[in-house]
């Protein structure tokens, strides 16, 4: 049985309204709440039992433009600020489209897909400043790409055959960043089964960046202890405040001690397109590996994250099939469509991959890379500004320096104390978010709980900024009424 359409003219006619209709919700966006909950009746009706005999595709999609459409996350609007999402573009929603309409297998294989995966890669390695040479995949996001760097430093650095024998084939692993680290570095740890206490939480200065000096300490003792570090974890852009470590000095430091050098750029990494400030993530092109996503501050839909290997070689043998040339059912030939049919595989967990790349390479060359830098500059510049309104505006309290696209500041009236204050920035930032308004998530530095803006949105604008200030300080003077 054929699950293709009885009547190819109408699916035509319905998917034309479909992309219409999506170009107008995006050309629309600013005229609707940043987020809403999703009500009640909603919930019960998307709670339906099992479809066994299906329905129109019309009434699906009024469904989906009914229950979906109106309660999403927020992230693509102008006023989303929140965690570190992208915002999308048109042109990456269509190249999804024509990639699902593809439905090509990335694992690797003689294919036009597999080329543009390379092909983007080998921009994304120029770009950056790693060497030519340098390996990568596509995965979905900074988790997986940071894991997938460590696994690499690991059978690169573990001192044995840890593929082989496992986590527990020689002396207990250790590695090390700083306490900024995002938490990914714990399930990396216990995914590799080297448990969360394999990671060396080494403390900060004043700026959120690692103390090399205490982390060279740490090295020593572990090593003097009879424990086996294998890796370093710097970090381009923490996701509290944005902070950058000294990336030369953690190279030195690797070296020194014949480490592997992990950076997460998840966001910060693509600073480095940016015209007048990409000497802010300067050392980074030092990394053994480096992950970083593109559906925070490339601009792009989820999910397209990326991991960049100096040495391929090293990242093969992490990931490459024991089995030599690996088992006959994925054996390549050399011809046919089974050449270098693992080449992606090879590189990462996946066998099954999804055409992430299409909608990087399309978005790149229809933006081009300098309008990309130009907007990864606008949204460091809004922060500064946001930055100075913030400090020009006697009833708010900037709490942290703004280094890169994060801005961390809270309401402080006189005459609260400091748990009465963290509660009544709790209560701004909710109301910010159920009245419509803005988006900023939340951190905690030093105790002091932060309204959190991390710009990574193409769509801001200063007034946008302005309008975040007013809001912050009017919620703020109703709520201590």
């Amino acid at each position: 049985m054929s699950l293709d359409p009885t009547d190819w003219n109408a699916a035509r006619a319905l998917a034309r309204t479909m992309a219409e209709e999506m170009v107008t919700y995006l050309e629309t966006v600013r005229e609707r709440p940043v987020w809403q909950s999703v009500p009640a009746d909603v919930k019960a009706e998307l709670a339906a039992p099992i479809p066994r005999a299906g329905a129109p595709l019309a009434d699906v999609y009024d469904s989906f433009k009914r229950n979906i459409l109106p309660y999403p996350t927020g992230n693509i609007h102008p006023r989303f600020w929140g965690w570190v999402m992208g915002t999308g573009s048109i042109t990456a929603m269509l190249a999804d489209m024509l990639a699902s309409g593809m439905n090509p297998h990335l694992a690797g294989y003689d294919q036009s897909a597999s080329l543009i995966e390379r092909q983007v890669l080998n921009w994304l390695t120029e770009l950056i400043g790693l060497p030519a040479g340098s390996s990568g995949v596509l995965v979905s996001g900074g988790t997986a790409a940071n894991l997938n760097g460590l696994m690499a430093a690991r059978v690169a650095k573990a001192g044995y055959d840890v593929r082989e024998l496992g986590a527990q084939g020689g002396p207990p692993l250790t590695v090390y960043g700083s306490t900024e680290t995002h938490s990914w570095i714990y399930k990396a740890c216990e995914t590799m089964g080297m448990g969360r206490r394999a990671f060396r939480a080494i403390p900060v200065d004043a700026d959120y960046r690692i103390d090399v000096r205490a982390c060279r300490a740490a090295i020593e003792a572990d090593k003097a202890a009879g424990l086996r570090p294998f890796a370093i974890v710097g970090n381009c852009g923490t996701v509290g405040t944005g902070a950058i470590d000294d990336l030369a000095a953690l190279r030195d430091l690797a070296d020194a001690h014949g480490l592997w050098l992990h950076i997460d750029g998840a966001f910060g990494a693509l600073a480095a397109l940016a015209p007048r400030d990409s000497h802010l993530v300067k050392g980074q092109e030092l990394a053994d590996s480096l992950a970083f996503d593109l559906h925070k501050w490339g601009y792009l839909p989820y999910e397209c994250g990326v991991i960049l290997t100096r040495d391929g070689a090293a990242q093969t043998a992490t990931w490459q099939s024991q089995t030599p040339g690996g088992p006959a059912y994925l054996r390549s030939a050399n011809e046919g469509i089974a050449v270098e049919t693992t080449y992606f595989s090879d590189r990462d967990l996946q066998l099954s991959r999804g055409f992430k790349a299409l909608k990087v390479w399309m978005a790149l060359m229809e933006q081009g890379v300098d309008a990309i830098g130009a907007a990864i500059q606008s949204n460091i510049d809004q922060a500064r500004y946001l930055g100075r309104l913030v400090e020009a505006t006697p009833e708010l309290e900037l709490l942290a320096h703004v280094s890169l696209n994060v801005v961390n500041f809270r309401f402080r009236p006189d005459g609260l104390t400091d748990e009465a204050v963290n509660l009544l920035n709790q209560k701004i930032l909710a109301q910010l978010q159920i009245r419509g308004i803005a988006v900023p998530s939340q951190t905690v530095l030093e105790g002091r709980f932060a309204i959190r803006v991390a710009n990574t949105n193409h769509r801001s604008t200063e007034a946008d900024f302005d309008l975040l200030v007013t809001a912050v300080c009017d919620i703020g003077r109703e709520l201590t009424a």
